[in-house]
């Protein structure tokens, strides 16, 4: 989700431009990097790697076999989907058998495995000169995400690897039509444009929900068309999307500051009814869409808006992907009218940890810093002529400042602004389960959002009157 590689001499030099008076040591061979230089006790070991597979993966995967050859030590990266990448590291670190070295997790996966204390923690290979680099500068990773994800209890456990993220996301040959604009300013008494708040979202919802035979821009509709499209599988991240992009938003939550449940509290109830009000404009068959299904869903265009991650939007949002390619537009997530100050957007800031069970976690570890250094990150961006960004100084690359689409990035920025980890609660399997299913049951009509306040409260209360690690 999410400081660049330098010789020796490269880095003195920088801190000469800080340090008047300070003396640069005479320049070095690329290969003498720290990352050469740290591997040498470790040439020759194989190291084991699990991720997950998205457009960000995948190119990272063509710059892999650089650390093989600057450092000896052979890295096996394995690329699983969503699914399989959640279950397969987890047993293999449940288990303690240790087949895999490092382990992708989301941030929510983080309080199950240390509660089972499966994680191994790094701050003694953080402090070790042999192993450590110096220049990595993590004061240039994107803080907010580093921070929550990557450290609990006072310890580190980790980087920052992905910075998985949620946009806002429209269609600006809608959004921009004329006659669709003097339409909407005569219904709702405001211009047109990409929603900037729920209320405005559900309003281009409402009005953007058509039937076959109607017209949408000038054209005559062979289908039905959707003012809305929004995951709502019972698991996935519709929970999640639920609870940081609306509940967060109206000044709720689901556990306070010292862990007790608070799922039935007002705020709650008034998000779960915008909640189920949505779902009104949604295609018929919201309740099965996945997180994949999202962003296919409007890149064949019978959606006017939605909320999606956006390293999907990524593989949708390309010539010879999606017929509307270049015809989309991009936001923050919208806040609560009246809370814009106050936002807050899903996200799943990622780390790859060292399973507690490696036999090479000092390799491991070497790897995992090469990832994060600038050099690398920076290559993945331009690379993949865009990227999610892990580090602040990613926002100035050309593959970024230059892209065309430029609104798909600073909807980025702003997510990755308020972007937390989410609470480490060891049973938040359990919950998410649970609370998925309340989702589910509120946006299909099926109970009230009133009841199902009162049932996820409940629920709650049944796994963990004290939900925190």
């Amino acid at each position: 989700m999410k400081s660049r590689f330098l010789s020796l001499a490269a880095g003195l030099a920088a801190s000469a431009a800080l340090i008047p008076g300070s003396l640069v040591a005479p320049a070095v061979h690329a290969e003498d990097s720290f990352y050469k230089k740290a591997a040498q006790p470790y040439t020759g070991t194989t190291i084991r790697v699990l991720d997950e597979i998205t457009p960000l993966q995948e190119t990272l995967a063509k710059i892999v076999p650089e650390f093989e050859k600057e450092t000896g030590i052979k890295v096996e990266y394995e690329l699983l989907n969503h699914f399989e990448v959640i279950n397969k590291g987890q047993a293999d670190m449940l288990s303690g058998r240790g087949f895999y070295d490092a382990v992708m997790l989301h941030n929510f996966q983080l309080g199950p495995m240390l509660s089972a204390e499966a994680i191994l923690p790094i701050d003694k290979l953080v402090a070790d000169p042999k192993l450590s680099n110096p220049d990595l500068n993590t004061a240039d990773f994107i803080q907010q995400p580093y921070k929550t994800a990557a450290f609990t209890n006072g310890k580190q456990y980790s980087f920052i690897n992905w910075n998985y993220n949620q946009v806002y996301w429209t269609r600006a040959d809608l959004i921009g039509n004329e006659a669709e604009k003097t339409a909407f300013k005569a219904k709702y008494g405001y211009d047109l444009a990409p929603a900037k708040t729920i209320e405005q979202m559900r309003d281009i919802a409402e009005f953007f929900t058509r039937k076959k035979g109607e017209k949408l821009a000038g054209e005559t509709l062979q289908s039905d068309f959707y003012g809305i499209v929004l995951e709502g599988i019972k698991g996935g991240s519709t929970f999640p999307a639920l609870w940081n992009n609306f509940m967060k938003n109206y000044g709720g939550d689901i556990i306070d500051a010292k862990g007790k449940p608070i799922f039935d509290s007002p705020e709650n109830v008034a998000a779960l009814k915008m909640w189920a009000e949505l779902w009104k404009f949604a295609p018929p068959g919201i309740a099965e869409y996945s997180l994949v299904d999202v962003p296919t869903v409007m890149g064949n265009g019978i959606a006017a808006q939605s909320i999606a991650w956006s390293d999907f939007v990524l593989g949708i949002d390309k010539p010879g992907v999606s017929p509307l390619a270049g015809k989309f537009v991009y936001g923050p997530v919208p806040a609560k009218a009246g809370r814009e100050g106050q936002r807050h957007a899903e996200a799943e800031p990622s780390v790859t940890v060292i399973t507690e069970a490696s036999r090479n976690p000092e390799a491991t570890f070497i790897f995992l810093q090469w990832l994060t250094d600038r050099k690398q990150q920076d290559k993945l961006i331009e690379m993949g002529k865009g990227g999610v960004p892990i580090r602040e100084s990613a926002w100035a690359l050309d593959a970024i400042k230059s892209n065309p689409n430029p609104s798909l990035f600073a909807a980025m920025q702003s997510t990755l602004e308020v972007a937390t980890a989410k609470p480490k609660m060891p049973k938040f399997y359990e919950l998410y389960d649970a609370l998925s299913g309340v989702a589910q049951e509120v946006g299909l009509g099926r109970i009230s959002p009133e009841d199902g306040a009162r049932k996820g409260q409940a629920e709650m209360l049944k796994i963990c009157e004290e939900c925190l690690l």
